[in-house]
């Protein structure tokens, strides 16, 4: 059985809980109330949006920086860094940890990746495993590893205030087709039990014949919520969901301090009720509803359980993305 917390942990838990719990009861409160917050956010968020001028794309490739899974030769981390390239550019998708574990660096100079690969830098959200490091995450600054190369006033796409040094920086309210005919679907909002009110966003491409492709960090908005603002933006249908979708159920990839990180603090619910198979059902009917034909799916914050469930229960070809590895979209 693996426990969330160490039971090592548990008599130093019994005797702080004078402390402990009113600081819970506290943080709870501003957790119901951020709550209705992301939900009205994201309610008049979509009824909002109107249909983006998505151009077809003849082809669209992701090749993968930073993963849980490598290839042969290629290093692994729980974060997330992709390159999406089109016939009309390219785009840098996070940076997982950065130089704090350096395996996005790594994995770049097996690839023969710079920044001057891509026209844009695109950041998910403002989490630890998707902008540097903790560090980075602490003050908000996305921290491109210097062996990628000089951005040299690169536009870099954010879902929220921050900031990334020599890029000339832009926060996203609204969805925005970018200048490599993938679009951003704009921030979406999620009430995290120690995280916080977050703000995650998307990007979405027209597949030419065969649908849309939707890219998430770790989608924490849900993919349920996702795909009610992609369905607004554009009438096609959604063939590919592509990243994460943050179901670490049994185990977390990221564990420290004695604790499963991902599966206590991660999933954005309480830990007296954490994250369950009933939550991956909902997400499962959710995409097959949708009429997904194909997912790639992230595992640095998915783990096996969730995914040979995804696996066995989607109605479409599933893949675990790979670092080192290029998938082609159609």
């Amino acid at each position: 059985m693996t426990f969330r917390v160490s039971p090592l942990l548990w008599p130093a838990i019994a005797a702080g809980s004078p402390a402990i719990v009113p600081a819970l009861f506290v943080r709870n409160r501003r957790y119901r109330k951020n709550l209705e917050r992301a939900a009205r956010s994201n309610e008049s968020r979509i009824e909002n949006a109107t249909a983006l001028d998505l151009p077809a794309l003849g082809s669209l490739s992701l090749t993968v920086l930073s993963e849980w899974e490598a290839d042969p030769g290629f290093r692994s981390e729980a974060g997330v860094s992709y390159v999406l390239r089109s016939e009309r550019g390219a785009v840098l998708f996070d940076v997982g940890f950065g130089a704090q574990s350096g395996v996005v660096v790594e994995n770049a100079r097996r690839l023969g990746f710079t920044l001057g690969d891509v026209d844009a830098l695109v950041i998910s959200h403002m989490h630890l495993d998707h902008v540097g490091g903790l560090e980075a995450q602490k003050a908000r600054r996305v921290a491109v590893p210097a062996e990628l190369g000089s951005p040299d006033g690169m536009d870099c796409f954010l879902p929220d205030e921050g900031g990334a040094e020599g890029f000339s920086c832009h926060v996203l309210g609204s969805p925005r087709v970018l200048d490599a005919g993938i679009a951003t679907i704009g921030p979406l909002a999620r009430a995290m039990f120690f995280f916080g009110y977050i703000e995650e966003q998307v990007l979405v491409a027209r597949l030419e014949g065969s649908g849309l492709a939707v890219i998430t960090g770790c989608g924490h908005p849900t993919i349920e919520v996702i795909l009610e603002m992609v369905r607004r933006l554009s009438d096609e249908p959604v063939h590919t969901v592509c990243g994460g979708l943050h179901f670490p159920l049994r185990r977390s990839r990221l564990r420290m301090w004695g604790l499963e990180a991902q599966r206590f603090f991660g999933t954005g619910k309480p830990p007296w009720s954490p994250i369950d198979d009933d939550d991956l059902d909902h997400a499962i009917s959710v995409m097959n509803r949708a009429g997904v034909r194909r997912v790639l799916i992230s595992a640095h914050d998915s783990d096996d359980h969730a995914i040979e469930r995804m696996d066995r229960e989607l109605d479409a070809e599933v893949e675990t993305l790979r670092a080192g590895k290029t998938y082609e979209m159609r």
